[in-house]
C-alpha cells in the first residue's frame, strides 16, 4: 500500500512538473471559412503607420475550404467587379495563395505572377495577410473578420 502511494504521489509530481515546464502558445487556427475585408495597414518597416478604413461600399470577400480560395471584390465606382479563384496553403505565420484564374484584369496578372506569399497573423475570428518587400520588411496588409 505505502508503495502504490508513494508511486501515485511520484506520478502527481511529475505530471505537475511537466504541466510548468510546458511553454504556453496560441492554438494555431484554421483559416477555412468565409471572411471580409475589415481594414488595411501601412507599415514602416516593423510596425503600423497608418490604418486607411474602406471606401463606403467597398467590399472584399475571402473564401477558404479544403486547400482552395475564391475571392471577390466589389468596389462601387468600377462596374466590372473583380474575383479569383485558386489554392492556398498556409504554416503558422505564413500564407500562400497561388491563383489559378479569374476576371480579366486578374488574368492580365497572372500572366506575370500567380502565387502571392503573405506573413500570416490568424486568430481563431480575424486574420491579416502582410505584404513584405524585398528585404522582408513589413509594407501594407489587409485585415479581415470571419463571417462563416
Amino acid at each position: 500500500m505505502k508503495k502504490l502511494l508513494g508511486l501515485v504521489l511520484l506520478m502527481l509530481v511529475f505530471t505537475s512538473a511537466t504541466k510548468l515546464a510546458s511553454p504556453k502558445t496560441e492554438p494555431f487556427h484554421s483559416i477555412e471559412g468565409t471572411w471580409e475585408l475589415e481594414s488595411f495597414y501601412s507599415y514602416d518597416g516593423e510596425d503600423i503607420s497608418d490604418t486607411i478604413a474602406k471606401a463606403d461600399g467597398y467590399r472584399q470577400v475571402k473564401m477558404y475550404s479544403k486547400g482552395k480560395i475564391m475571392w471577390t471584390r466589389y468596389v462601387p465606382d468600377d462596374p466590372k467587379g473583380r474575383f479569383g479563384y485558386g489554392s492556398y496553403r498556409i504554416s503558422e505565420n505564413e500564407l500562400v495563395e497561388t491563383i489559378e484564374y479569374g476576371d480579366n484584369d486578374m488574368m492580365k496578372a497572372l500572366d506575370t505572377m500567380r502565387n502571392f506569399t503573405f506573413e500570416l497573423i490568424l486568430k481563431a475570428d480575424t486574420f491579416s495577410q502582410i505584404t513584405l518587400d524585398e528585404e522582408g520588411n513589413r509594407t501594407s496588409s489587409e485585415n479581415y473578420t470571419r463571417i462563416d
